[in-house]
């Protein structure tokens, strides 16, 4: 089968249940989009709030504080909100990442430290970390054991070892000074790595395929040939089907795949939405030209409007309203329907955290725009 750049956009619309809300519990919507991206707090709560109909934020606080899903640095070195039953494997699928990304950073190698230094402490940290403890708790109990003060050896540490953020309260379960718990891991140890890597390349494609090769390093931050490798050890059980120029790509059987016409209702996205992140070619769900607009020279991926499937512009709070940002001319019916969403934000907002997202408001003044309006609340 070939599949247009269209249908590819309406497969990972559907995957992550954004052609319709659907009437899901949390951790299910959680499991259903494989991992929401959470470095800021309230961005999986918006996340999800695009996706589940009459979704309580509630169920989520409850669902972190639970250990029902757990928010950890995973794929692409970036905090991610993951169920606990997906867990134990990403995190050995991308234990191997983690670690090679803080042992061979020169700002850990300039400590003199070898990775042996780090490793030994492991399984001790681990049972400190049986109760909830701050960023300068572990900083202390790490430098007490090393003899010196090392601040770089926690910061390797909180990024590879098997730990986790803890609920510290605020409008979203996670404020801006973390604490951190122990993994809730398994009895058993999970799979190797390679199997792990694996169920890992499955997650992401039921979530977010049709998708190469390419996609799967980009998602995850693994090497390409690491991606290569697990579609390949999984090809007797992977549909194969070709993209647009071309490519390559693999797929689960019996994933959604709607036709390019199937209409898709306006949204406005979390920062930092895990479906603009999840493929080395960005143009599925933003349009090549405004990439650079929203997704940032420092990382940063500003709260987008979504419009027919594609981002279309940005939004933030303004006042008792949402001010949308346009990029292009969109038709009325289009803000029509982002007016509806917006009057939904901001009632979704209004108990949590009305400003959402106020310390980026810098970046509106580099941003051009075809039309800006104030969608009342």
């Amino acid at each position: 089968m070939r599949l247009t750049a269209r249908r590819l956009n309406r497969a990972t619309l559907a995957r992550q249940l954004l052609l319709g809300r659907e009437p899901l519990e949390v951790t299910e919507g959680v499991r259903r989009v494989v991992a929401l991206q959470a470095q800021e707090a309230a961005s999986p709560y918006l996340a999800l709030w695009n996706r589940l109909a009459s979704f309580d934020p509630a169920g989520l606080d409850a669902a972190f504080a639970g250990h029902a899903v757990i928010k950890a640095t995973l794929m692409r070195i970036t905090l991610h909100a993951v169920t606990t039953a997906d867990y134990p494997s990403f995190r050995r699928a991308m234990a191997e990442s983690l670690r090679a990304s803080r042992l061979f950073d020169r700002r850990y190698s300039e400590t003199g430290l070898s990775a042996a230094d780090t490793d030994a402490l492991i399984p001790h940290l681990v049972e400190y970390m049986a109760e909830r403890r701050t960023n300068a708790e572990c900083e202390a109990w790490v430098n007490a054991r090393l003899g010196a003060a090392q601040p770089r050896a926690w910061w390797a540490l909180r990024t590879f070892a098997p730990v986790v953020h803890a609920v510290t309260g605020g409008p979203w379960s996670f404020g801006y000074r973390p604490s951190y718990l122990a993994a809730p891991l398994p009895d058993h140890a999970p799979d190797g790595r390679d199997a792990c890597v694996q169920w890992l390349a499955w997650r992401y494609l039921e979530g977010f395929g049709p998708a190469s090769a390419a996609d799967l390093a980009q998602f995850t931050l693994l090497t390409r040939s690491a991606a290569r490798d697990a579609l390949d050890a999984m090809r007797g059980r992977l549909e194969r089907l070709e993209g647009p120029g071309g490519s390559v790509l693999f797929d689960v059987p019996g994933a959604p795949l709607p036709g390019e016409d199937t209409p898709c209702p306006p949204r406005l996205m979390a920062m930092w939405d895990s479906v603009l992140l999840a493929y080395a070619d960005r143009g599925r769900v933003i349009p090549p030209a405004y990439r650079a607009l929203v997704i940032r020279r420092n990382g940063d991926v500003l709260p987008t409007l979504l419009v027919d499937g594609h981002v279309a512009g940005v939004w933030r709070p303004a006042g008792d309203g949402i001010e949308a940002t346009a990029f292009r001319e969109l038709p009325e019916r289009a803000w029509l329907g982002l007016a509806d969403e917006a009057r939904a934000l901001v009632s979704f907002l209004a108990a949590r955290d009305p400003a959402v997202y106020r310390r980026y408001a810098h970046w509106w003044k580099e941003l051009p725009a075809a039309e800006v309006r104030v969608l009342p609340g």
